[in-house]
């Protein structure tokens, strides 16, 4: 009879046990379950995406009017270079030939005569050597204003375009190793600046 209320005693304790693990949380299993539930992926799923588009700069430079404008003064520039330095080391040479010749010749009466002849010809070169280092600085200087006034023109129309759309990042793709092609908005920024500038001479 003891035996019997001791085991029934004990009965009743485990039922009680087990009664209260199921009303105070879940068990040992099930919390180990919940723990590894993957709540940062669904985190990760309520994050904002980035929108992105690119302008293959290339492109842009070989369309754009201005950009064509600007590599014609360049080569027109580099050209006036290259003549004047032409031109310049012809008429040197000229004069050093004359006075080889004049020499040859004993055209020169008076030692005198011929380093005079000799000081012409170096003041010749002299003065060929900076008025091209001006012109090459001068050309340098202009170069570099034009490249400036390309790129605001191209930077101040990507922000009035994009005030309409809204992207998040308008990249050069030189700036990136692959990007799908449907991010591709070259045409449409050559398009407008071309409109713009073009209105721009239309205006002058």
């Amino acid at each position: 009879m003891n035996k019997l209320a001791i085991s029934a005693s004990s009965l009743l304790l485990s039922l009680m046990a087990l009664s209260t693990t199921s009303c105070n949380g879940t068990s040992s299993t099930e919390a180990a379950a919940d723990a590894n539930t993957p709540t940062a992926a669904a985190d990760s799923d309520s994050s904002p995406s980035i929108n992105i588009r690119y302008i293959d700069s290339d492109s842009l430079m070989t369309h754009y009017n201005l950009a064509k404008d600007f590599q014609e003064a360049s080569m027109r520039a580099v050209s006036k270079i290259e003549g004047a330095r032409q031109s310049k080391t012809t008429e040197i040479q000229k004069f050093a030939a004359a006075i080889e010749q004049k020499g040859r010749s004993n055209g020169y009466l008076t030692e005198a005569s011929y380093n005079a002849d000799m000081q012409k010809l170096q003041k010749m070169q002299s003065d060929a050597e900076n008025y091209l280092a001006n012109l090459s600085r001068n050309t340098e200087n202009e170069l570099a204003q034009q490249q400036l006034q390309l790129n605001d023109s191209i930077e101040n129309y990507i922000k009035i375009y994009n005030a309409s759309k809204g992207y998040d990042a308008i990249l050069f793709k030189a700036a990136g190793v692959y990007f799908n092609p449907a991010l591709d908005i070259t045409s449409e920024i050559i398009e407008g600046l071309n409109a713009r500038y073009n209105k721009v001479g239309d205006a002058k």
